[in-house]
């Protein structure tokens, strides 16, 4: 084990006494306490105790808005605060007049405000890579603490309008324990003491206009209601970007709603394709309402892009319900023409059906009559009783070929009424409703 001697203080020279005279750094430690008085004074009690109220000027530099949740109801949001008073117990003689510069370590022996955040959810001072707190002292007393912080308030929101809404959140700022006898906030400079950095931006919102204003307000902490000085910071006009919701709700639910037009236009007959095609535009629809419910809170009202899916939804549905009355009221007719022995305009019940579910055109009677049907021209009647052969074509291949260049004018020749006047009122309706829907929430 080795033991270094140290030399005793005789021994220095005088250049190395000069020079440690000289470094304030290693004696200012042990002096900021007698300059500021901190021993000499009891700093859990305000400054100016039982006279005239504190005034306390804020000062707020918002660095980020770091995101608006409409499912919590919340914003979160990152700044710097910074507070504003005057404490005589903590001047200081200085003939330079200049300010000293400490950091978190002298907070907690001195008085500070005590300033929290009215239905804040989650707050915390940001610790990397020391606490980001600054305090300055003038040689008159005058204070500035400043500390950088991250909270996550309450914000109120009305989402009848949504997504074509516009929202106002805000931060509060009150004294915890001290009322307005004891504390006064004020904004330092004005509305000017909020201020913003220019690229302060969210993907899904825009903000216009930050503001700021100052009141009283009702508080309790120890059950006994008082007046408290109050200042809020409001983030006002938060519009958001209509275009992600275009794209991804209001669009597909157009197309499905056109989609579902399709069927007016599809053969009566043709059960299968109709059917089909309404249950999946139906089942589409109910996926798009499902999935903007889940990214929604559950409110008690109507929002605005609930009234577009469900009336379009409606339009979906009435579809469907349209096709069964048309397969409904052309069975009741084809019966009444059956019984009264009457064949409907080309072609009867039975070949209908059937060419519907296979492609072919069957005969009532046989298949291998073709002369009764009316779709056959008067060429092909003339050749058939002209050569009188008989053809070596299936009888599938030959009523494909009699139909071949008609599909277009049996659609349209068996059309039902209904049909045709769907074709025109539902398309106009739509729009109709996608203009008086606009002109309302835009």
């Amino acid at each position: 084990m080795y033991l270094r001697s140290i030399s005793p203080p005789w021994r220095y020279s005088k250049q190395e006494t000069r020079m440690r005279k000289d470094d304030s750094t290693k004696v200012w430690p042990l002096k900021y306490k007698q300059l500021l008085h901190i021993e000499d004074n009891d700093f859990a009690m305000r400054p100016g105790f039982g006279g005239s109220p504190v005034p306390v000027g804020i000062d707020v530099q918002v660095e980020s808005i770091d995101s608006i949740s409409e499912v919590n109801m919340d914003f979160t949001m990152t700044f710097y605060l910074r507070h504003y008073w005057k404490d005589e117990r903590l001047s200081f003689p200085s003939k330079t007049n200049k300010s000293m510069t400490f950091d978190h370590r002298l907070i907690k022996k001195i008085w500070v405000p005590d300033i929290f955040f009215v239905h804040s959810k989650r707050s915390f001072i940001h610790d990397t890579t020391v606490e980001n707190i600054m305090l300055r002292v003038h040689p008159d007393g005058n204070v500035l603490f400043s500390v950088r912080i991250t909270v996550s308030a309450m914000c109120f929101m009305d989402f009848s309008r949504f997504p074509l809404d516009t929202q106002n959140c805000s931060l509060e700022l009150e004294s915890y324990a001290y009322n307005e006898e004891d504390l006064m906030l004020y904004w330092k400079h004005g509305n000017t003491s909020l201020n913003t950095d220019d690229h302060i931006s969210l993907s899904q919102f825009f903000i216009e206009e930050f503001s700021a204003s100052s009141g009283f307000a009702f508080y309790s902490s120890t059950g006994t209601v008082f007046y408290v000085d109050s200042i809020s910071a409001f983030i006002e006009h938060i519009l958001r970007h209509i275009f992600f919701f275009v794209l991804q709700t209001y669009f597909p639910a157009i197309l499905m709603v056109m989609l579902s037009w399709v069927s007016f236009w599809i053969d009566r007959r043709a059960v299968p394709a109709r059917v089909s095609l309404g249950i999946t535009t139906v089942l589409t629809m109910s996926t798009i309402l499902s999935g903007v419910s889940t990214s929604m809170p559950q409110v008690s009202y109507i929002k605005a892009v609930d009234v577009y899916l469900w009336v379009s939804s409606l339009f979906v549905f009435l579809s469907v319900i349209e096709y069964a009355a048309v397969n409904y009221l052309t069975t009741v007719e084809e019966r009444k023409q059956f019984k009264t022995g009457k064949l409907s305009g080309t072609y009867n019940i039975d070949a209908a059906q059937a060419m519907a579910f296979d492609g072919c055109y069957h005969d009532s009677k046989t298949d291998m009559d073709q002369t009764s049907f009316s779709l056959h021209s008067e060429e092909d009647s003339m050749q058939g009783r002209s050569t009188g052969s008989f053809s070596t074509d299936s009888p599938c291949i030959r009523r494909r070929k009699s139909l071949r260049g008609h599909v277009g004018r049996i659609i349209l020749e068996n059309n039902h009424v209904i049909d045709t006047y769907s074709r025109i009122l539902f398309p106009i309706v739509y729009i109709m409703f996608n203009l008086f829907y606009w002109s309302i929430y835009v």
